[in-house]
């Protein structure tokens, strides 16, 4: 932290405002905390002035009361996704295998299998960067972490066994990414965001695939949009699986048990 900066911290208000940041105080606040010196800071005010997103600045997120890593290009966990993350802890349980997919950063299953012993936790990412990511995050918790598409990299001995499978797959239409923030739009994994044409896809295939890697009596989590979520129930239905949603204003979770 610094004792004293140039430029002051009205200036860096007056520069984030000028760039668009509503929350311009919180904002320099932040930036002047984690500031090692004036270039750093000099810096981080340029990339984010320039429209790079406040977490890949600073270098982590905040998510459900967990600093998170978070690594330039890299999907940051969204507060919205919180509620996947209350409805699977209400499920969780000591001796659990907890799947990660389409981790990211690792966020949830680093908040879901908090504070829960013992759990197996795995993770698996298609994005290299997001995975040295969760390999950072989840260092405390498990070695599992893995690069590849969807349940392709994970070791066979999983299969059959999983109790809960946390899936926040991407989801936005390809059509809607251009209506994205630009924050989100430029610099995270298109990887990340793109669901295909009615942002259904990767669901699809997951769907596909989890029954065959689900314990009996186990539970697949995920994230849709509100149009999608009587679309996903089926695709989820065809596969075997029982689905239900919970939701509050603006997230909507598919919840789909293995019978």
């Amino acid at each position: 932290m610094l004792a004293s900066v140039v430029p002051s911290r009205s200036e860096i208000v007056a520069r984030l405002r000028a760039a668009g940041c509503v929350f311009a105080e919180d904002e320099a606040a932040l930036l002047l905390g984690v500031a090692h010196d004036e270039d750093h800071l000099e810096s981080m005010i340029a990339r984010r002035a320039a429209g790079f997103p406040l977490e890949h600045v600073l270098g982590w997120a905040d998510f459900a009361g967990a600093r998170v890593a978070v690594t330039g290009g890299v999907f940051v966990p969204r507060h919205r996704t919180e509620l996947l993350t209350t409805t699977a802890r209400a499920l969780v349980r000591p001796g659990h295998t907890v799947l990660d997919l389409c981790c990211g950063t690792g966020a949830l299953g680093l908040v879901v299998v908090r504070d829960v012993t013992p759990v197996r936790l795995v993770a698996s990412d298609v994005d290299p960067a997001a995975v040295e990511c969760a390999r950072r995050n989840l260092a405390p918790l498990t070695g599992e972490v893995f690069c590849g598409d969807l349940f392709a990299p994970l070791p066979a001995d999983l299969r059959g066994t999983v109790d809960l499978l946390l899936a926040n797959v991407p989801y936005v239409p390809t059509a809607e990414i251009a209506y994205l923030p630009e924050e989100f739009r430029v610099h995270e994994a298109r990887s990340a965001l793109d669901g295909g044409a009615d942002g259904l896809d990767i669901l699809r295939r997951l769907a596909d695939e989890a029954p065959g890697w689900l314990a009996p009596g186990g539970t697949l989590l995920t994230e849709v949009g509100a149009a999608q979520v009587d679309p996903a129930r089926e695709i989820l239905s065809s596969a075997g699986l029982r689905p239900r949603t919970v939701s509050d204003t603006e997230t909507f979770v598919v919840v789909a048990s293995l019978p």
